[in-house]
């Protein structure tokens, strides 16, 4: 009778042996505690605010400069801050500001630059009540140096008519603006 058990009871032993091992060598803390490698490092934000007001102020004491956002994260690894729908009135030193919004940013490791992404509007009215409206798909602004430049299509609208050029640069404080290409102008003469 032993005889006849002895070969099922073996294999059992070593069926038993084999799951034994396999389980001491894949251990189910092994999958708790190993860091998810899904998750890249590089984007991890790591802190976020939402529906934010920013006021800068010149040495003179007037605004140079409010900011709105619905939301804003900071990446870790970049210090690159990322703004969802940007909404600025950069004053310049003076009552007319420049009115600018995109459909998101990116603001470079201490505000040095920003690249407004998508429905960009840059909007200013001048002290006789007329107004600019610039729309483009992408542009950079560096507000220390109070320019802006883009190398997307561009259109301008005017009082006296439509622009439309292929990459700008923009000088804020003077209002100037130099168009870079293919510049195309439809004006009304008064």
């Amino acid at each position: 009778m032993f005889r006849s058990l002895r070969r099922p009871v073996l294999l059992v032993l070593i069926a038993a042996a084999l799951i034994a091992i396999g389980y001491w060598n894949i251990l189910p803390q092994r999958f708790v505690d190993a860091p998810a490698s899904s998750t890249p490092q590089d984007s991890a934000i790591d802190g976020y605010a939402l529906n934010t007001r920013t006021i800068q102020y010149r040495l003179d004491g007037k605004i140079q400069y409010e900011l709105k956002a619905e939301r804003s994260e900071h990446v870790k690894a970049t210090d690159v801050t990322l703004v969802t729908r940007p909404d600025m009135l950069a004053f310049r030193g003076t009552d007319y500001p420049w009115h600018i919004r995109s459909a998101r940013a990116e603001v470079a490791p201490g505000g040095s630059q920003a690249e407004l992404i998508d429905d960009v509007r840059v909007e200013r009215t001048d002290e006789k009540g007329r107004p600019v409206v610039l729309t483009t798909t992408r542009m950079t602004v560096f507000p220390d140096k109070q320019y802006a430049q883009t190398e997307q299509a561009v259109r301008i609208e005017a009082a006296n008519g439509v622009t439309t050029a292929n990459g700008m640069k923009a000088y804020l404080e003077d209002g100037r603006m130099l168009l870079l290409s293919n510049v195309r102008g439809q004006h009304e003469v008064r």
